[in-house]
């Protein structure tokens, strides 16, 4: 079931802690693009099916990326493209958008995005493995 644009953007703002719902979406917005560019084919295209239309849109037609990137590598990408955001403030934000994103998704969605996904995300998406240990 796809979560409504309103729902969506005022979670990632709770979570967030966002002043205005454009901080929210302009996090959303690059968060999901570096992440659309890690996953492939259906993976990619089920989640997008959970997002509001507009950043469904935006996973389907993501930031290229060369490589997988590493969990910090992701949040360093993502302090790159969030305008004023340092590497703190990116883990913050990346974790409000992802963390959201996972609860649209559904625990049997999140096991396929995370096996496509190197380790560690498990953590972004705010749902730790419990046989991880940090």
């Amino acid at each position: 079931m796809t979560v409504r644009w309103e729902a969506f953007l005022d979670q990632v703002r709770e979570r967030g802690e966002y002043g205005t719902p454009e901080e929210a979406e302009r996090a959303a917005r690059v968060v999901l693009a570096l992440l659309g560019a890690h996953l492939v084919g259906d993976v990619r295209t089920a989640l997008a099916a959970r997002l509001p239309e507009t950043l469904a849109l935006v996973l389907l037609n993501p930031l290229q990326a060369a490589e997988p990137l590493s969990p910090e590598r992701f949040v360093r990408a993502a302090a790159a493209w969030i305008e004023g955001a340092t590497e703190q403030t990116a883990l913050w934000d990346t974790g409000a958008v992802l963390s959201t994103a996972a609860d649209a998704a559904g625990d049997d969605l999140m096991d396929r995005v995370l096996f496509q996904l190197p380790p560690g995300y498990d953590l972004l998406f705010g749902r730790p493995d419990p046989g991880h240990r940090p």
